[in-house]
């Protein structure tokens, strides 16, 4: 019986250890030392933490050291954390707060932001001790304790309250999807992944286990490619790229670029893309591109260990048509409920619930949100059974499942879940900022700001650049002199987006 995602690299070392596992633009690295080089960090671990199914923080950088030091914290039965290094400062150190962890590993990229943190927290360098002896007897003791509901990752999103929300995600549920995923996509030892999400993301999930479980090799595309659509297809194209696993976003902006009129990427067979709408003018231009390669839109939160629901696309669709988010993916049941929790009608939207053993155990050292969202089946009155509610309302037609809107606050953006929430407590805690509120325009995709105070938005907009992530950044600032209120002191969200927005 399969326990660790662990076996799944222990199996394709032993088949296929002198095969390229993960490569970066600095170099590579094969399964075999995949996997030597975790058991080596993940001794050295194991003796600097004593308990399992600690998190392990891991500063992830876009390089072949982040696989191995994601595999190292589960060989010594901890779970890995990966963390952007290029968030605010402020943010990265909230994470570290809440999580506490014992060590942090970060990538020889990232010396000058260790010693920034170094006085603060434990900040280990990951080369160090890739070297380091196997302590085979206490890794197998470690080992011996996992069991497959253990947490294997921890991955932080945006939270409503300006806290970030750490999401718990177990060996089952990973395990689940890359059983569906590995046949749904027909992915093989042949395959070359090309890399889009930075391990921070969830979508990159995908992409390790794949190449772990599979055998795959998976190519780590260099960020900046993304802003020169021909040299990414011409890196593709060197590498012989088979399959991409992108967020929307990146799908989109290929697309638009118009690369695709006059460039193919002939190796390709599958693409799999998931995080926002799917836009029907972006998937016609890859299709004419390349016609023989099949498309499928993915649809989950990272809640449900990133897919929940996915489509084989397999016609043309207008313009102005919706793109189904499909059924739901093997082990997994979608359905919708209305606001008292009670089964839609058909052909009703709702919101879209999900249960299955991909739901993720809920989010770190926080009860009060987890029970909030990880509720029990109303369905289900005889005994607990867990469902997940995601807040996005959906539709059922004809056995498909058409995605919305959001029900709350929580938005997509450039392939990001985001608390609109979030941005606003960031906002109220820059100088010059007396109340602030923020709106998003879905049809442009950007957010807007509306806000009153003494500070200018040019200067708003700069100190924000150091409070939130790119992705979280506000397109527009509005100042106004008065702020519009309801009836119950709150900011009337209603007239702004009517003034704003035309809504």
């Amino acid at each position: 019986m399969q326990r660790s995602v662990l076996e799944y690299l222990e199996a394709t070392a032993a088949r296929l250890g002198d095969k390229t596992a993960f490569a970066d633009e600095h170099g590579a690295v094969t399964f075999g030392e995949l996997e030597e080089r975790s058991r080596r960090l993940g001794s050295w671990l194991a003796r600097k933490v004593p308990d399992n199914g600690t998190p392990i923080a891991i500063l992830a950088d876009r390089c072949v050291n982040s696989p191995v030091a994601f595999m190292a914290a589960l060989q010594c039965g901890c779970c890995y954390v990966p963390l952007d290094p290029q968030m605010p400062r402020q943010r990265l150190e909230s994470i570290l707060e809440q999580l506490e962890s014992p060590v942090v590993l970060y990538d020889d990229a990232q010396e000058k932001l260790a010693a920034e943190l170094r006085d603060r927290y434990p900040l280990e360098r990951i080369s160090a001790h890739t070297a380091d002896p196997v302590d085979d007897a206490l890794l197998a003791a470690r080992r011996a304790l996992v069991v497959d509901t253990d947490p294997v990752y921890i991955i932080f999103t945006s939270g409503s309250t300006g806290v970030p929300k750490g999401i718990v995600c177990h060996h089952r549920g990973v395990m689940d999807l890359a059983q569906w995923l590995s046949e749904a996509g027909q992915f093989t030892e042949g395959d070359t992944l090309g890399n889009q999400a930075p391990f921070y993301f969830d979508g990159s999930v995908k992409d390790l286990y794949m190449t772990i479980k599979c055998g795959a090799t998976c190519e780590i595309i260099p960020k900046k490619l993304f802003m020169f659509p021909k040299l990414l297809v011409e890196f593709l194209n060197e590498k012989g790229v088979t399959a991409l696993q992108w967020a929307t976003s990146a799908f989109h902006l290929v697309a638009a670029s118009g690369v695709l009129a006059d460039r193919s990427i002939p190796t390709l067979q599958k693409v799999l893309v998931g995080g926002e709408a799917l836009r029907a003018p972006d998937l016609r231009a890859w299709r004419q591109a390349m016609p023989d390669a099949a498309y499928i839109n993915l649809y989950g939160p990272t809640e449900t260990t990133v897919d929940a629901a996915w489509y084989r696309v397999e016609r043309d669709f207008d313009d102005n048509e919706s793109i189904p988010i499909g059924r739901a993916c093997a082990n997994k049941e979608l359905f919708l409920l209305d606001e008292a929790l009670r089964p839609v009608a058909p052909g009703e939207p709702g919101e879209l619930c999900i249960r299955g053993t991909g739901l993720a155990h809920g989010y770190y050292r926080d009860p009060e949100k987890t029970a909030a969202a990880f509720i029990r089946d109303p369905r289900c009155p005889h005994y607990p059974r867990r469902i997940y509610r995601t807040g996005d309302m959906a539709v059922e037609r004809n056995g498909l499942f058409y995605f919305l809107s959001r029900r709350d606050g929580q938005i997509k953006h450039m392939g990001y879940r985001i608390e609109l929430g979030e941005i606003e407590v960031a906002l109220h805690g820059q100088d010059g900022v007396e109340a602030a509120a923020c709106l998003f325009d879905e049809g442009r995709d950007r957010i807007l700001c509306v806000y009153t105070g003494s500070v200018e938005p040019m200067e708003l907009a700069k100190a924000m650049r150091r409070a939130v992530p790119k992705y979280m950044m506000p397109n527009l600032y509005e100042r106004l002199e008065q702020m519009p209120y309801n009836g119950n002191g709150k900011i009337d969200r209603v007239q702004l987006k009517a003034r704003f927005l035309g809504q």
